[in-house]
């Protein structure tokens, strides 16, 4: 570029693509910094992971899931150009080429610095009726309204989820709620593969006790049709179930096709490599974040990817602010995620045993009961928290937590606890809130942390 003003270009549009325009934007001003960023569809800056909970009926507008439309970014000084694919990106060249997918025109933009958005692509594996009408993937707003519409007009009330993990789940629920007989088909031995198989299986039982329909250990082989073309039932080996709706949700890999053409590092997950500034290695003027990259695990120290709206914000936060010209860095994550069906809360934090086996770590794993509240107080609510620790020095390694109202959000203690490296025997010390309508006198992960101590000295 000629002259003393820079171009910022950008490839996509949502969580860390406009969080780093945005933050550059504050940074710099227009005549200083030219802010040109790419989306290839309809709407920037929305929450994909609030999209169950639309489709459900909890969130009552699409609108509401969108905190900065395309016409608000424009007006802040950022050149958002909607309906545009990026389809090649020149690194010798410092440009990319964008396609208009409305006129179909294409053509070349220069920059001084990129930064690559490109989130996660939905697992939509190559099976026979995979693309027949009534199968649904939830990945974009754009994904949501149509499901909703096809919900609206489907006669039938029998729908078949494909995964189990957290949109496998959270999509059951949003079913349920609209009325539908739910069957959701898991090729793992529970539901959420990201809980140790003993905590996936307290999942299984609440959902059945749901009347979700649960067929774990299966792998879909095929979506039937009927004389119409339209989804009829989904088959594994071993049996058929009838549907007239099929949600897929068996997560996402990284979208870093254009990346991998151009040359640029990727791991061993599939995510592009950045550096604690979430450049991305070997390249000054290259910046990457979101779902397309991977992430240090502060626990295990190895990389990995986590698509999660959470991190994509803070990538995005880092990256504007060091395209601005001030300084910020990413340090890594600990692997906390939330979710829930239903009235059941599923949370996690750290490794389970599979992983902590993987790091070669010596472990000890303890299981504990408990209530939200004081016993004796109305509504007090069940909960199941497993905890993990290094046998020898009884750091904290993990904390998975399954229970009712009060349970899920009790695992940012134990976030905390990992990122400040503590041992259980330290996390039975911690000055946690109490009174009888929000805790037991012992909070339940502080009972999980006690029998954890008393397993590291067995040990």
């Amino acid at each position: 570029m000629s002259g003393t003003r820079e171009r910022l270009v950008i490839i996509g549009g949502d969580a860390t693509g406009m969080s780093a325009a945005s933050q550059a934007r504050r940074l710099r001003k227009p005549e200083e910094l030219e802010i040109v960023a790419f989306e290839r569809g309809d709407f920037a800056s929305y929450s994909a992971c609030g999209i169950p909970y639309w489709v459900g009926g909890d969130v009552e507008d699409r609108d509401d899931l969108i905190a900065r439309t395309p016409r608000e970014h424009r007006e802040r000084g950022i050149d958002l150009r909607t309906r545009t694919e990026v389809r090649r990106l020149d690194v010798p060249g410092k440009r990319v080429l964008a396609r208009d997918l409305a006129s179909g025109e294409e053509y070349w933009t220069d920059y001084d610095k990129l930064v690559i958005a490109t989130g996660a692509r939905p697992i939509r594996p190559p099976l026979p009726g995979i693309d027949a009408p009534g199968v649904h993937g939830v990945q974009t707003l754009g994904d949501g309204q149509a499901l909703i519409d096809a919900l609206r007009r489907t006669e039938g009330r029998r729908a078949v989820v494909v995964g189990a993990g957290y949109i496998g789940v959270e999509m059951a629920e949003a079913l349920i709620r609209r009325g539908y007989e739910v069957t959701a088909v898991n090729r793992g031995k529970e539901p959420m593969s990201t809980l140790d198989p003993d905590m996936g299986r307290l999942v299984h039982d609440a959902m059945t006790g749901m009347g979700i329909e649960m067929v774990n250990d299966a792998e879909v082989t095929k979506v039937l049709t009927g004389d119409d073309g339209r989804v009829r039932a989904v088959a594994t080996d071993d049996a058929e179930y009838p549907a007239d709706i099929v949600v897929l949700g068996l997560g996402v890999r990284p979208e870093t096709t254009l990346a991998e053409e151009a040359g640029l590092p990727i791991g061993e997950n599939g995510g592009l490599l950045t550096d604690l500034a979430m450049r991305v290695r070997g390249h000054e003027d290259i910046w990457a974040g979101g779902d397309c990259v991977e992430v240090l695990d502060l626990v295990s120290g190895r990389e990995r990817h986590i698509a999660l709206g959470t991190h994509a914000n803070k990538h995005g936060q880092v990256i504007g602010s060091n395209v601005g010209g001030g300084y910020a860095t990413f340090p890594g994550v600990v692997g906390t995620a939330v979710s829930k069906v239903c009235d059941l809360e599923i949370a996690r934090t750290g490794l389970r045993e599979k992983e902590a086996r993987a790091a070669g770590l010596q472990y000890v794993a303890v299981t504990i009961e408990s209530t939200s509240r004081a016993g004796y107080y109305p509504n007090a609510a069940p909960m199941t928290v497993k905890m993990l620790a290094e046998r020898r020095t009884g750091k904290l390694l993990g904390v998975q937590i399954v229970g009712r109202e009060g349970a899920g959000k009790r695992v940012d203690v134990a976030a905390v606890a990992l990122t400040a490296r503590m041992t259980v025997e330290q996390m039975t010390a911690l000055d946690l809130g109490y009174a009888p309508p929000f805790s037991p006198v012992w909070d339940p992960v502080l009972v999980a942390a006690r029998k954890a101590v008393t397993a590291v000295r067995a040990g």
